[in-house]
């Protein structure tokens, strides 16, 4: 089991991880100043196979400047099972050590433990992008330095043929197991994917509800304008607020004995519930 990655670290709570394509360094600054609890530089799908070599030099000329920011940096890496995965990696290992690395298609724990060995101590992110890193959930989770999985469920839907309705319930299957996953490896809250609805509020927050109902914690997103409608999508509202101020009372004042609130028996499982409920507002907010 994954006991020793911390998950209180700005990587560990981020809500939303943004991505900025490697070969678009004029994108950089805009990306870090969107208000994204995590930036994250892509050189996977977004980069054409030609030009990831010219990403990466992007990149490493800009580290300096990016390095200064607020903002956690990831670099998502190439799959492993090509060639481009591993010059990313040897390049990686040459620049000061970003906040993270996100390994795109991962499917093995022996994949994870190359990232690991290239990168000491670097926290990891797996992508679980096909049906073989479906299957590999429960290795990866428990491999040294992974502290979240998230879902790419765009290519997963390409590896496996599926076809999703408007509500995505096909993919209930893949984001449950990530959830156990996560739950039973002790891994910081785990990363939804994509809504490519750019302009589409509406389906960005019923995207991120179905993400907080899973138990996820983050979304990943692919413009500046999603992340402010994430953060609030996750926030809970008053009356959810309200809630659990008063399960946590009426359980202080029964002193951990069951209680009847509203007409609901109010015992431990409940109050877990309300404190979660509590702790997704941010400690700024609570000010």
């Amino acid at each position: 089991m994954n006991t020793e990655r911390p998950v209180d670290t700005p990587l560990a709570l981020a809500r939303t991880l943004l991505f900025v394509p490697g070969n678009r360094p004029e994108r950089y600054r805009k990306a870090l100043a969107a208000g994204a609890d995590a930036v994250v530089l892509d050189l996977e799908d977004s980069v054409p196979a030609v030009e990831k070599p010219a990403a990466r030099e992007a990149i490493a000329a800009a580290w300096a400047d990016l390095a200064t920011a607020a903002v956690p940096l990831v670099v998502r890496i190439n799959s492993l099972g090509g060639e481009a995965g591993h010059q990313d990696l040897a390049w990686l290992a040459r620049l000061p050590p970003p906040a993270g690395v996100m390994l795109a298609k991962a499917e093995s724990a022996q994949q994870l433990q190359a990232v690991a060995q290239a990168l000491p101590g670097l926290a990891v992110l797996p992508l679980i992008e096909s049906a073989a890193g479906f299957l590999a959930l429960a290795e990866m989770a428990a491999a040294a330095g992974v502290l979240r999985l998230a879902v790419g469920h765009i290519d997963f839907m390409a590896d496996t043929g599926l076809h999703c309705s408007e509500d995505e319930r096909e993919l209930d299957t893949l984001r449950f197991h990530i959830a156990l996953q996560t739950r039973a490896h002790r891994l910081a809250s785990a990363v939804d994917g994509v809504t490519v609805a750019i302009a589409d509020d509406a389906r960005l927050q019923a995207d991120t509800r179905r993400a907080l109902n899973f138990g996820f914690g983050a979304k990943l997103c692919i413009h500046p304008r999603q992340a402010p409608v994430v953060h609030a999508a996750m926030r809970p509202t008053e009356a959810e607020l309200e809630w659990a101020r008063r399960v946590l009372a009426a359980d202080r004042a029964a002193g951990g004995a069951a209680v009847r609130l509203d007409g609901r028996m109010v015992d431990l499982p409940v109050v877990l519930q309300a404190r979660l409920t509590l702790a997704r507002v941010r400690a700024e907010d609570r000010a």
